[in-house]
């Protein structure tokens, strides 16, 4: 059996950049010809990634792929919880809805099972790839949630990788919660850092070499590098907390605003991503409804919970703000999936699928009705889009639990083999599609920033970024900015060392 050689990039807190730092590990072994993995033994997100098997898995695995070189599948991250509610979670075990669980529940009672579905996917990726890179999740020192966790020190242990450990020193503080983080480990498994990361730095880096000497001196792990703050680094994100980062208000420096509703569920966030790499747009999160004003584009994102945030949305002035916009014809208004489901007329949820609440009426946009069922679609689709005159093929992913009818004269949006996705106001004022990364189609996506510039009385642009080779370009700069930073030949001396007792 081949053995593969693992490495585990940990984090001294969410969003450290293990993320990054993993991806960027992908793409430097895939380059040196390696077949190479990600691995992610459980990850909490609402972004996920489809497979080509039709399996759901967490975005970021998806993408770790992507920089590999190779295909995702399902063992690349074979738990995937999907929060719900404050305290209940979609668990999505081998790419399948599996159950939904409270937190304490899932705690006490999925533990051997999830463990055994990890060393089973782990088994299969091991007996095919020469490298894999493990990401863990939040931080090893939780001691509150150790005795009972599937995603840190014990996968290390499962797995015999070395651990780099990653803080992100543009937060502040990263000698304490490298420092503090180290001291909360048990013995055993501080042996098993292997060194450090400090992550996001900027400035001057003659003024942090003092700091690193203590810090080797007082911990005993070397600093592996610095790597520097990266902002325009062309990869998606995976936690919302990025969201925190865009402006709610728009700008008059920009000639295309669109504004994103931030819906308190919001899913697969990164289907606007290709709005950011285009100079004439700008895009916004809005959190309150008096954010929103005039912009010319608003969009209704995907949710976890579409009958729940359709309800924020009334009960904040969303609603009200949005349907004002329609009925002056202000904004071009764009659903995707759960905020296609929010367009419609009515969304019941009569088995409890998303919430507890029942039925819902929609804004009645559109002539559609959605009803929620216990299973789930997940696919990969390919159809073409009708819009401002044009027909264009495109691509995207579904993921949906619920089942949409149409009423009365219905305008299909994209034409699909097995029929037709979505539907189009009669002015394409207004459309809404299940096709989640609409926006990635670079030819549909000229098509309907020339249809708003048309609208505003500018010329078209024709020209538009190519979203494949910004992301093939940003997973080449990522590598070489590790390369440079990081010493990447002690990383691969310390995955031989700890493979020579493999325990596979």
């Amino acid at each position: 059996m081949n053995k593969a050689l693992p490495i585990m990039i940990q984090g001294t807190h969410s969003d450290a950049g293990k993320s990054v730092i993993a991806t960027g590990l992908c793409r430097i072994f895939a380059q040196d010809g390696y077949r190479t993995a990600p691995f992610k033994s459980q990850n909490m997100s609402l972004n996920s990634y489809i497979t080509v098997d039709g399996k759901e898995i967490g975005r970021a695995q998806g993408v770790q792929a992507e920089a590999a070189k190779t295909i995702a599948t399902a063992d690349m991250n074979p738990i995937l919880i999907k929060p719900m509610s404050d305290h209940t979670s979609q668990i999505v075990v081998n790419g399948k809805p599996y159950q939904n669980y409270k937190a304490a529940a899932y705690r006490q009672e999925f533990f051997e099972l999830g463990l055994q579905v990890i060393k089973e996917a782990y088994h299969r990726l091991a007996s095919t790839y020469e490298r894999i890179v493990i990401e863990g999740a939040g931080s090893p020192a939780e001691i509150n949630l150790n005795d009972r966790e599937l995603v840190n020190m014990r996968i290390a242990w499962l797995t015999n990788a070395p651990v780099i450990l990653v803080g992100d020193i543009n937060r502040g503080g990263v000698f304490a919660s490298l420092v503090g983080t180290l001291q909360l480990l048990e013995p055993e498994d501080r042996e098993r850092v292997i060194g450090v990361i400090i992550n996001k730095f900027r400035g001057d880096i003659s003024l942090l070499e003092s700091g690193l000497r203590w810090f080797e001196e007082y911990t005993g792990k070397r600093v592996l590098g610095v790597v520097p703050y990266l902002p325009n680094l062309n990869i998606e994100a995976e936690d919302s907390v990025i969201l925190d980062s865009f402006s709610h208000t728009s700008k008059k420096t920009n000639e295309i605003d669109i504004a994103v509703i931030r819906l308190p569920h919001i899913s697969n966030f990164t289907d606007v991503d290709p709005f950011l790499y285009e100079k004439d747009c700008h895009v916004r999160y809005v959190k309150e409804a008096d954010e929103l004003g005039e912009p010319d584009v608003v969009i209704l994102p995907g949710t976890k919970n579409t009958i729940e945030d359709l309800l924020f949305l009334q009960k904040t002035g969303f609603a009200e703000a949005i349907r004002a916009l329609h009925d002056a014809k202000k904004s071009v208004i764009v659903g995707i999936c759960g905020g296609y489901q929010m367009l419609g007329r009515e969304i019941s949820d009569s088995h409890q699928v998303e919430t507890a609440l029942g039925n819902a009426n929609g804004f009645g946009f559109l002539p559609i009705r959605t009803v929620m069922m216990k299973e789930k679609r997940t696919t990969l689709s390919t159809g073409m889009a009708h819009f401002a005159d044009c027909v264009v093929p495109v691509e995207g992913y579904e993921i949906h639990m619920g089942t949409t009818s149409y009423e009365g004269d219905v305008s299909p949006f994209i034409t699909t083999k097995e029929g037709f996705d979505g539907c189009i106001s009669k002015d394409g004022l207004l459309f809404g599609t299940y096709f989640h990364g609409i926006f990635h189609n670079d030819e549909f996506r000229t098509v309907f920033l020339n249809s708003i510039r048309k609208r505003k009385g500018l010329p078209a642009i024709y020209e538009r970024p190519s979203m494949k080779k910004v992301r093939e370009e940003a997973f080449n700069q990522l590598a070489d900015c590790l390369r440079e930073h990081v010493d990447i030949n002690f990383i691969y001396r310390e995955m031989e060392r700890f493979q020579s007792k493999s325990l596979f």
